[in-house]
């Protein structure tokens, strides 16, 4: 019940659809502001648009702003310069912040300027229908790549690196309490800071991949993943979901 004081009750429940991570993600969200005590008035979310964005906007009782496709970070550094006192949080897709809004990232990174930013990574646009994504793997089929993904999925984790983020980490919903540890650091850390979550989708992704059942994304998130401690580290691992603070 302590919780019900971070969320809309007249939201709930969430309509993500069974077994999605997006739920997931909001309840660690949730978890990680109560163990700071985080003051919700002294917090603004900002999000795009897709399955993700609907993560804060309406769930948590703070001020949101539910912007346009891939604009989320546009409007997350307007917020910080105008209200450098609030804490600003932007949560949104990989097709948001890594296609259309790819750029507005990577000089928010070079900026460094002082905003959370959780990239939640389902590998696929799930709202719009299935279309492949920037990291969607190489060889998975979607509706835009019936024969199969041709080109290797983004690695977003070292291209925010490599612009300058202070903080940088990627978890899968599989690893619940590693990625509260790193949402704490995050929000409690000046400059920009990443987190990239790998989450499950059983409906878009999971019929076009064979992974239908939530259960075996979480069963191979946890099977192919490696924690690691740095980039560096990662890129001895190529073919497995490299976990961990790789930055910071």
């Amino acid at each position: 019940m302590r919780l019900h004081k971070y969320l809309r009750q007249e939201a709930l429940p969430t309509p993500f659809c069974p077994g999605c991570g997006c739920g997931t993600i909001l309840n660690i969200f949730v978890h990680a502001l109560d163990e700071l005590n985080f003051d919700i008035k002294r917090l603004v979310c900002v999000t795009g648009i897709g399955c993700s964005s609907w993560i804060p906007s309406p769930y948590l009782l703070c001020d949101t702003l539910h912007t346009t496709h891939g604009r989320a970070l546009a409007f997350a550094t307007g917020v910080k310069l105008y209200r450098p006192d609030l804490s600003v949080v932007v949560i949104a897709g990989d097709g948001d912040l890594l296609a259309i809004g790819g750029n507005h990232l990577i000089h928010a990174a070079r900026r460094n300027i002082s905003i959370c930013t959780i990239l939640v990574n389902n590998s696929i646009y799930a709202m719009t229908g299935g279309q492949v994504a920037p990291t969607t793997p190489k060889g998975v089929r979607t509706t835009t790549t019936p024969y199969g993904n041709p080109e290797a999925p983004m690695d977003a984790a070292s291209l925010v690196a490599a612009a300058g983020a202070k903080f940088v980490a990627r978890f899968t919903t599989a690893h619940p309490f590693p990625l509260k540890r790193a949402i704490k650091t995050a929000l409690n850390t000046e400059g920009f800071t990443f987190i990239e979550v790998l989450s499950q989708c059983p409906v878009s992704y999971g019929k076009l991949s064979g992974l239908r059942n939530p259960a075996d994304q979480l069963r191979l998130f946890k099977e192919n993943s490696v924690r690691v401690r740095s980039l560096d580290e990662a890129r001895k691992y190529p073919d497995k979901i490299t976990v961990g603070v790789l930055v910071g």
